[in-house]
């Protein structure tokens, strides 16, 4: 049985229920006793008189305690409204925001629990929000990494969350404009460079033909020679530059499915005169069967690359070996050269716009030094990867793309 405890509102209420009996009780005894006394008072004594001849004492006396019980009862609860409208009052200020507000209730019953519990959350809900209010204006100052703390359980735990998440994703939106803004720099950067090199070159030999500070037609003819190649180095760029362009802006892609195996045997019979005139051969290893969903007009521009890649750089080695294959449900075409390796520092950033391993070295052989970003760009908006290692021996490109639906399923059957 629960216990009843002394500060407790039944209590209270049962003990001012008996002391408006009692207080009832002594004002009846009170007026019976002085009951002859009002009788001599003139005034009062014919119609008390005529209340008690015709209605009787008993009911009067009845009327008269049920009058003065009622009284007494409300006068001595007034104590339970008036905490009663402070609780009230108190919620009114929370709703309405203010979780500074305190309910001033000193009792100790369940009034008073309800006033301190009331009292207690706003104090939580106040200082989480100053927590929230100081996190939000650190992150409009651009702090972005603030975290606010997150009380899980809760609404308001689920907002500081989601603001949270929101300062994460802003300040990444924040990075990738920032990278967009130095990528464009750059870009701008490289093209001017590449594009005043081979120009300036152009024009000084012009310059010579037109000032005509050359000794015969031998020499005029040698002079014109190096500004046809120069300009066609230029073209090469330019044309690179839009593809690379072109792809990264949202090219349409025309999507089927292709099977990876004899799309490599093609671009190998295709590559014949290229590897002839280079003394090399080419050494295919592919599983029959393997296909990709990809646009391969545009697939075949990023393998193009690749194979005069390595029939480029890879001469010295004396053969390509390309293999096909699948490894958990991706299908890897890697394409190996035995040539000069790519030193490790150079590596990482192999597929960057305008990026040569040596400049000497692209000279020679006369690289944009676009070729493998528009390779990357090509792979990566299809759904594919593509690396590269290097070592003494080999260097190898590799890219992956996940195997086509349909041939998984036929697979499995």
């Amino acid at each position: 049985m629960r216990r009843i405890q002394p500060d407790n509102i039944r209590i209270k209420m049962l003990l001012m229920l008996l002391a408006s009996i009692g207080i009832t009780a002594a004002l009846l005894v009170t007026l019976y006793a002085l009951s002859s006394l009002i009788l001599t008072v003139p005034t009062l004594n014919v119609p008390l008189a005529w209340v008690v001849n015709n209605i009787g004492s008993e009911p009067v006396m009845i009327v008269v305690g049920m009058i003065l019980f009622f009284v007494s009862y409300y006068m001595s609860t007034k104590w339970f409204v008036r905490d009663l409208a402070k609780i009230e009052t108190g919620l009114q200020e929370v709703v309405s925001g203010r979780f500074d507000y305190k309910i001033d209730l000193s009792s100790r019953d369940e009034l008073g629990r309800v006033a301190e519990g009331i009292n207690r959350m706003a104090d939580e809900l106040n200082v989480y929000l100053e927590e929230i209010t100081r996190g939000l204006r650190e992150i409009a100052k651009g702090n972005f990494d603030t975290e606010i703390p997150e009380h899980p359980g809760s609404q308001l735990g689920e907002v500081a969350a989601s603001i949270n998440q929101m300062s994460k994703q802003l300040y990444q939106s924040i990075l990738e404009e920032r990278r967009a803004e130095k990528t464009k720099n750059d870009l701008i950067t490289g093209v001017s460079h590449d594009l005043r090199t081979p120009l300036t070159s152009i024009l000084g030999f012009l310059e010579v033909i037109e000032e005509d500070r050359y000794q015969d037609e031998v020499e005029l003819r040698y002079y014109v020679n190096i500004a046809y190649e120069k300009a066609q180095n230029l073209k090469r760029l330019i044309d690179d530059l839009f593809e690379y362009t072109r792809i990264n802006n949202g090219l349409p892609l025309e999507v089927q499915e292709i099977d990876m195996a004899q799309f490599i045997r093609q671009l190998i019979e295709e590559s014949v005169p290229a590897l002839e005139k280079s003394g090399m051969e080419c050494r295919l290893e592919a599983e029959d069967g393997l296909t990709i969903m990809a646009d391969g007009s545009q697939l075949v521009r990023a393998y193009e690359n690749l194979m005069s890649n390595a029939i480029r750089y890879g001469a010295s080695g004396g053969a390509v070996d390309i293999a096909v294959w699948e490894v958990d449900g991706f299908v890897l075409v890697s394409f190996t050269n035995y040539g000069e390796p790519i030193p490790e520092r150079d590596l990482p950033f192999i597929f960057d716009r305008f990026y040569r391993v040596e400049s000497s070295r692209s000279k020679q052989t006369g690289g944009t030094g676009l070729g493998l970003a528009i390779t990357k760009s090509i792979v990566e908006v299809q759904g594919g990867e593509i690396s590269v290692r290097s070592d003494r021996q080999s260097t190898t490109f590799a890219t992956r793309f996940p195997k086509a639906k349909a041939n998984q399923e036929t697979k499995g059957r």
